[in-house]
């Protein structure tokens, strides 16, 4: 405020300077901030940390389901050229000769091949992922990632499978468990 009063308005030629208002300037910035002041600027900047945090990891999350939808389709298209050289599918994800599949946790892609194996019955053996029906979703060959907790179960309907990003009908679906 003191600086406002070491000015003056002079209509023929503007603002007039005062002698020791730059000095008073140079001395204010000297002095730092007010306690006050500092502390509407750590509130404010929480303020904008609470709003934007979530948004971020919400998007992250996002994103890497994203990649984890993406990866699967690509993993599928390998598989199924594979289908088309050999007349059978891989035993397993090395046999496409890229080596380990990652997913966007850190976790390897699960596979199984379904067809021309035989799952006998419905017991503790049966490891085909399955609906809410129990009915297997896939008739050729599985193929999923384990999601965010890097745990998963044969039905869609148990809580370590609810977040899990797998490939159902055939290749119909590909998306969350929980969503299927």
């Amino acid at each position: 405020m003191k600086a406002f009063f070491l000015q003056l308005f002079q209509p023929e030629i503007g603002w007039v300077q005062l002698p020791g208002a730059a000095e008073y300037r140079r001395n204010r910035w000297r002095e730092g901030l007010t306690l006050m002041e500092l502390m509407i600027v750590v509130a404010i900047i929480g303020t904008l940390a609470t709003i934007a945090v979530p948004g971020y990891i919400n998007y992250k999350e996002k994103a890497r389901m994203a990649a984890a939808i993406a990866e699967i389709r690509i993993i599928e298209k390998q598989i199924n050229t594979y289908f088309v050289e050999n007349n059978d599918y891989p035993a397993s994800l090395s046999a496409l000769g890229k080596g380990i599949f990652i997913d966007p946790w850190g976790s390897p892609y699960r596979y199984l091949k379904i067809a021309g194996v035989d799952h006998n019955g419905k017991g503790k053996t049966d490891k085909r992922r399955k609906d809410h029906f129990m009915v297997p979703v896939n008739s050729d060959y599985d193929l999923y990632s384990m999601g965010p907790d890097g745990q998963s179960n044969a039905p869609f309907t148990a809580k370590q499978s609810r977040d899990d990003v797998v490939r159902a009908n055939d290749g119909q679906f590909v998306g969350l468990a929980s969503e299927y």
